[in-house]
């Protein structure tokens, strides 16, 4: 069963097709074919590999465009070019470049309904890199592989993060039907590079890799030996480096290991000049917030998570296990979309902590506050509900005073709440 089959509640799901996406980028002037590029694909994962990633290539000399979903404060965000967001007189030019574009060729039939707001801001990604010229883009799937907009692109490689179970009404039910769709990302004869991960996984991959004559390269030489403190050193290029990442807990050291065995294939591609000095200093430089991010304010250390699946939530778990004391307050700011395991994640995470506050978020997607309410009860923790992100964060300020509060469970939480604690000063540039 293909994802456009999947649906909620019994309702219909919009069908998506890579047609229309190609018809707009043609009547765009097929600007995704003016750049190369580097696809990445995952459930968990994606998003810091491909800044990682970018942020190697930087270093490396080379003019880059990252492009990456979804936001935590701004749709600016998610497309970047040498670290940089696009400002917002091009953001704005540029989409109503896109859409009025779409809008004519809805009039001229030759579009069935106006692509969807990722079709949109993927196409106004792919104008403003050809625009300013970069030389490759670093793209993550938004969601699955196969039928992601992203995918109108001739890869110079694929990168497959780690699986798991999420956007399962979409993707399908099971780790393989969700590894299928993701692998739509691979190209006959093209060059895919992972790491060991599930099982059911493993095995599509390595299925779907062999019917495509696919070049799989394992990762796993950059990975430092199980229990090795951080930073760590690691061979690459035939020698020796220190990979000291930004971004916090042993998970992350997977996806650095997929950005340097990324970084290493293409430095063989001509036109490309990869180094193990700038591997090393592109992982140093890394920027990539709301992922296990740490800072103090107010008496407080505040740490922001966008874990929004069990397995996210899992590896927030095992980052905390080094950070939370018994002596120290710790409490949680929660919140999560309704299409989410909630009852899991409160399961997961909700015993680390002295105190869950509840807190509602801007979606039309969101959980009520009395699910919130009955899967923290379902553990046992000590619950308290606020009104909105503002008061739950004041409420963590007075009850975590001298110690620890966490903010996780949604990407919408984090990124209002990192709005509110940092302000104009928590913008990365």
């Amino acid at each position: 069963m293909v994802p456009e089959l999947y649906s909620v509640a019994g309702q219909p799901r919009r069908k998506f097709s890579l047609d229309e996406v190609r018809t707009l980028l043609e009547a765009l002037g097929n600007p995704h074919r003016l750049f190369r590029s580097i696809l990445i694909a995952g459930t968990n994962g994606k998003g810091s590999t491909a800044a990682t990633l970018s942020s190697i290539l930087k270093a490396s000399g080379h003019k880059v465009g990252l492009y990456t979903s979804p936001h935590l404060e701004r749709p600016n965000e998610r497309i970047r070019v040498d670290g940089y967001e696009i400002g917002d007189d091009d953001f704005a030019r540029l989409f109503f470049v896109v859409m009025n574009t779409a809008k004519e060729l809805l009039q001229a039939e030759k579009l069935p309904k106006i692509p969807s707001y990722f079709e949109i801001l993927t196409a106004l990604a792919f104008l403003y890199f050809a625009e300013s010229k970069i030389e490759i883009a670093v793209l993550e799937v938004g969601m699955g592989g196969r039928l992601d907009a992203t995918n109108v692109v001739d890869p110079l490689l694929s990168i497959i993060t780690d699986i798991s179970l999420d956007h399962t009404e979409w993707l399908g039910p099971t780790i393989a039907a969700i590894t299928r769709e993701k692998a739509g990302i691979l190209r006959p004869g093209g060059t895919m590079i992972t790491l060991p991960q599930h099982p059911e996984a493993n095995q599509v991959l390595g299925e779907v890799a062999t019917d495509l004559d696919v070049h799989a390269i394992n990762a796993a030489g950059y990975l430092p030996t199980p229990g090795a403190a951080s930073p760590y050193v690691a061979e690459v290029l035939g020698a020796m480096i220190t990979v000291d990442s930004p971004l916090a807990g042993v998970h992350q050291r997977r996806n650095v290991a997929l950005a340097i065995a990324a970084a290493v294939v293409l430095g063989k591609e001509p036109g490309f000049t990869v180094t193990p000095a700038s591997i090393e200093l592109g992982i140093r430089q890394t920027i990539w917030p709301g992922r296990v991010e740490r800072f103090a304010s107010h008496g407080v250390e505040w740490i922001l998570d966008v874990a929004h699946n069990p397995a996210g939530a899992w590896a927030l778990r095992a980052a905390l296990s080094a950070i939370l004391t018994e002596n120290r307050p710790r409490i949680l700011v929660f919140s999560c979309l309704r299409d989410k395991p909630l009852d899991e994640l409160a399961q997961i995470l909700f015993p680390l902590f002295d105190r869950v506050i509840l807190a509602p978020i801007h979606s039309a997607r969101a959980a009520t506050q009395s699910d919130l309410l009955k899967a923290a009860q379902q553990t046992g923790s000590s619950v308290i509900a606020e009104d909105s992100v503002a008061d739950a964060l004041a409420r963590a300020r007075e009850l975590a005073a001298g110690g620890i509060a966490v903010v996780s469970g949604s990407v919408y939480l984090v990124g209002e709440a990192r709005t509110v604690l940092l302000g104009a000063k928590g913008k990365t540039e």
